[in-house]
């Protein structure tokens, strides 16, 4: 069968390009043909002048936020590595800057479209939300219609307008499965779009970790470790305050990943899954940085991210009996959870399982009539 799979656009996030290679390698292996349609928005450049350069030195060293320079950047440089990943390994269709042209994929003529993983079917995320739920497709009843681990990322649908609702149930009503990422999105499909959906697993979970430290064998020569691997998204004090916790009572060198990117440069993918691979404890903010830590079985800690979405922490934590990793403020951390060892093998027996599920969930959505 030929899959188009739609998702966010192929960035710098490391999550983000992971589970779209997940999912089409995943399909690919069952013998399909898979591309990613390279559905992305074309940013303007912004005016760079002293008006921007004092904003983003605000965010940067007021706020801590994670933007790696407060003068502009050359985008082709910073993302070398990550382009050069998407080249390698992700399959893709010609690109697509307007929603507009999404009629072009006909084309191609797929048998079936995919739209997930990520927050697909969050606004605030998703600009082009209408081609998520495949609008482009008009009436066609021929081509088959699937949603795999959508995701609204936050556990309400306050960011529709009741117009968009009303459009989107309908869309949605056209689908011929629909798996969701996080459990509290199965209701949202009942109660908002009126559609039975399934809780599905994050397409990479799908992979299993020989699959990942292949690719790092792949692209990564040189050895690399780290003592205690942070990953965080959104820096705050609070948040560093955890991290020296951790690095104190563990007695462990922490290695910021995001910080050592030299010359602004984002790392490569396979250096990304390496500090994962190779730590001994790692502190993140980020959902897919809990992803991985699960897959290579590392012991962690989760700070919540709200802005983020906090839907997608708890219900992948609940999923595999791990809510106790997870901490929202500095005053709900209880350092002594740094002395209980996470039960790897309940884990990974509960994602086997979850796995077959998710799997099946795929093959008959795909080979029914």
């Amino acid at each position: 069968m030929k899959i188009g799979i739609l998702t966010q656009p192929l960035h710098n996030n490391y999550g983000g390009l992971l589970q779209a290679y997940a999912l089409q390698h995943y399909l690919k292996q069952q013998g399909h043909i898979a591309i990613t349609i390279d559905f992305k928005k074309i940013y303007k450049p912004k005016l760079w002048g002293i008006k921007g350069i004092t904003i983003n030195f605000i965010k940067k060293y007021i706020l801590r936020q994670n933007i790696p320079s407060i003068l502009p950047l050359n985008e082709k440089k910073i993302s070398q590595h990550t382009a050069k990943f998407i080249s390698r390994n992700i399959e893709r269709t010609q690109e697509i800057t307007n929603p507009n042209q999404l009629k072009i994929l006909s084309q191609y003529k797929f048998d079936a479209y995919i739209v997930g993983s990520d927050q697909v079917w969050r606004p605030a995320y998703s600009p082009g939300i209408s081609a998520f739920f495949l609008d482009f497709l008009g009436n066609d009843t021929t081509t088959k219609r699937i949603a795999y681990a959508a995701s609204f990322g936050i556990n309400n649908c306050d960011e529709f307008s009741t117009e968009e609702l009303t459009k989107y149930s309908l869309l949605a009503k056209k689908f011929h499965a629909i798996g969701v990422r996080e459990d509290s999105a199965v209701n949202l499909c009942k109660n908002h779009f009126e559609v039975e959906a399934i809780q599905v697993l994050d397409p990479t979970l799908l992979l299993n970790k020989n699959d990942y430290i292949n690719l790092i064998a792949d692209d990564l020569p040189q050895p690399f470790t780290c003592d205690m691997l942070v990953y965080v998204l959104d820096k705050s004090m609070e948040k560093n305050k955890v991290i020296n916790v951790v690095s104190q009572k563990l007695k462990l060198e922490p290695y910021d990943f995001l910080e050592n990117n030299i010359d602004n440069i984002y790392a490569s993918v396979a250096k990304w899954l390496k500090s994962f691979s190779s730590t001994s404890f790692v502190v993140t903010d980020s959902f897919h940085g809990v992803v991985f830590s699960i897959i290579f079985n590392k012991p962690f800690i989760a700070i919540g991210n709200k802005d983020r979405g906090l839907a997608r922490f708890t219900s992948l934590l609940k999923l595999f009996g791990l809510e106790n990793r997870l901490i929202t403020s500095l005053d709900e951390f209880d350092s002594d959870i740094l002395n209980i060892p996470i039960d790897y093998t309940k884990v990974n027996e509960i994602l086997n399982k979850e796995q077959k599920k998710s799997m099946n969930f795929l093959q008959k959505a795909l080979n029914d009539k």
